[in-house]
């Protein structure tokens, strides 16, 4: 006969059994976070991979990233724009703190190229550009949508309506002062290169168009709304499998020293001084996440095209931009869990 003791003993190891093995298992899972980032990236290592190989050519890789940009990025902006609803986010302290963040990385990225590797001032605003000028659409957008969903990119929307003609005007601006030599500045030449570059933007007409459709009122005919959604719902991993593409072409060729400063001002020290000033401001926490990760993140081929129309530094701005983009595989995770950490 056997004694109840016996029974009881076998239960409870049975029981922690089992719960060794829950823990066992759950110790194995991959945090959410980790494993959105690691599969965000692993569609920009497919496109590399595809390049690298040959699978696909240099011609398909542009073609595909002008899908993107052109058409579904730009459906994607319009139907968040019209859609939308901003949770309160108060705009002004939220690119405050962003813009601020940028800002002080650029002196610091223009600093290092001009003071610390001795190069001339066109150089030193490529090198700013390229330590301030992150990648908020085609590794922004669908790395927020897989983080934060769609409220989170709603909040990133706000910064996108802004971002790129800000960084652009800036940018406009800096080559007329030092790309001209000792010819005048001339501001009407800036707005109308300004303006130029706005209006023929698919990105910046997507959110333009997007805003005048959200203040008429009207809701979007049936058939409209099937065909921005079949677009703007693979704008994200078409986004990603195109710029890892386009990595491929750019590649690393010399500039390495000067490209890994300008990557660690971009990965740390924007992202640091962006956590700060949300902190100091008391940013929402949604508002105050978004700000801190689309600081932290790398830079993209925007910093190359600037290089290319200095005609200086284009060495420079394609190696940073690719040491940049495989560094924030790491990095990226890092502040993800800080901001997790420190706002929930």
């Amino acid at each position: 006969m056997t004694r109840p003791g016996c029974w009881r003993g076998q239960a409870v190891s049975q029981g922690g059994a089992i719960a060794l093995k829950s823990r066992l298992a759950y110790q194995g899972k991959m945090s959410p976070l980790i494993e959105t980032v690691l599969f965000l990236f692993g569609l920009v290592a497919l496109g590399y991979l595809a390049g690298l190989t040959g699978y696909l050519k240099a011609e398909a890789g542009e073609a595909i990233a002008e899908f993107a940009v052109g058409v579904a990025m730009p459906l994607l902006l319009f139907r968040t724009m019209v859609n939308a609803d901003f949770h309160g986010t108060a705009p002004w302290l939220f690119w405050g703190a962003y813009f601020t963040a940028a800002a002080v990385t650029w002196a610091a990225g223009h600093l290092v190229i001009t003071r610390v590797f001795g190069r001339d001032a066109r150089a030193g605003v490529v090198g700013g550009v390229s330590s301030a000028f992150s990648n908020l659409v085609l590794l922004g957008i669908p790395f927020f949508l897989g983080t934060f969903g769609a409220s989170g990119f709603e909040v990133l929307s706000l910064l996108i309506s802004v971002h790129l003609p800000t960084m652009i005007m800036a940018s406009i601006i800096l080559f007329e002062i030092f790309g001209r030599g000792d010819e005048h500045v001339h501001p009407l030449r800036i707005i109308r290169r300004f303006l130029h570059k706005m209006l023929s933007n698919p990105l910046i007409v997507g959110i333009l168009a997007g805003w005048v459709w959200r203040m008429t009122g009207l809701p979007l005919p049936a058939l409209a709304v099937r065909l921005v959604d079949a677009l703007a719902n693979i704008a994200g991993p078409v986004a990603l499998f195109a710029m890892g593409l386009g990595l491929c072409r750019f590649g690393i060729s010399g500039n390495v020293r000067p490209a890994l400063a300008l990557s660690a001002l971009k990965l740390m020290l924007m992202p640091a001084v962006a956590l700060g000033l949300v902190w100091l401001l008391g940013l929402p926490p949604l508002s105050a996440k978004v700000a801190v990760v689309a600081a932290a993140l790398p830079s993209g081929v925007n910093s190359y095209l600037i290089a290319t129309q200095f005609n200086t530094g284009q060495a420079l701005a394609s190696n940073q931009m690719t040491i940049a983009t495989a560094c924030a595989v790491v990095t990226t995770a890092f502040w993800l869990t800080v901001v997790v950490q420190v706002f929930g």
